[in-house]
């Protein structure tokens, strides 16, 4: 009897040992590793943001000082996936997908570890971007990886002042290109969503399309931006499809 029950204990703790070692296998196993660059943990989830569903921003705020038109304010991160703003600690992981940055922060950029010239440069993102002389319901085939760039920035186009090749917006420097000529309508960003389809690739490795809309804060249409009007707070409409697909569906 005796040794009966001395044989159940060892074997009852057999079993409470291989437990609690495979608990901790699990947990250890399972607990991303964090990011080199910051040490923040950043495990790959799948987004917020459904596949094929149209999304809407409006008024995203990119802060901009006008009192320092020509130094570039600070970039602000933002995911596709998540649908929000990403606070700058997390630079260096794939929590991002676009920036806002360069001069009022109206260029956008992609998140990409590889590439030394990307913000993400040293962390896991994948992404890139291009841009389309063509309207959004007309760009339906997901662009080849290698029509992305990894460290173009997308801003001003070459129909306005001061382009930098095909950009999402035309900037009206003297008032006279979409502008009446008078003071204000002097300075004036025009977003060019008939005209113009920014494509990401964004950090985990999906494809979003984006319509750039307005940078003026409840204004989205051109009769309604004149120099004054509070900016910079972007407008913008996107779908985001999963890697490996070669068309833009929205369902």
């Amino acid at each position: 009897m005796t040794s009966t029950i001395k044989n159940n204990l060892k074997w009852l703790c057999s079993i409470a040992v291989a437990a609690l070692l495979f608990t901790a296998c699990s947990k250890e196993n399972n607990t991303p590793e964090p990011d080199k660059e910051t040490g923040i943990h950043t495990p790959v989830t799948a987004g917020k943001v459904p596949f094929y569903k149209l999304q809407r921003v409006e008024n995203f705020l990119a802060p901009a000082d006008d009192s320092a038109p020509t130094t570039p304010p600070p970039t602000v991160y933002f995911s596709l996936e998540n649908k929000e703003q990403t606070p700058v600690e997390y630079v260096k992981t794939i929590r991002w997908d676009i920036t806002f940055t360069g001069l009022y922060n109206s260029f956008l950029g992609s998140n990409n570890g590889k590439d030394d010239k990307n913000s993400g440069y040293g962390a896991n993102g994948l992404g890139g971007i291009v841009i389309f002389k063509k309207p959004f319901n007309e760009v339906t085939d997901v662009p080849a990886d290698a029509e992305f760039s990894t460290s173009k920035l997308i801003g001003t186009d070459d129909l306005g002042a001061f382009g930098e090749g095909t950009g999402w917006y035309l900037y009206d420097f003297s008032g006279t290109i979409k502008g009446d000529g008078s003071f204000n309508k002097m300075h004036v960003a025009y977003a060019m969503p008939d005209e113009r389809t920014v494509v990401v690739r964004t950090a985990k490795g999906n494809y979003a399309k984006i319509k750039m809309i307005s940078c003026y804060k409840d204004a989205f249409t051109p009769d309604l931006w004149f120099r004054d009007t509070p900016h910079m707070y972007f407008t913008f409409e996107y779908v985001i499809v999963p890697k490996g697909s070669t068309k833009f569906e929205i369902k």
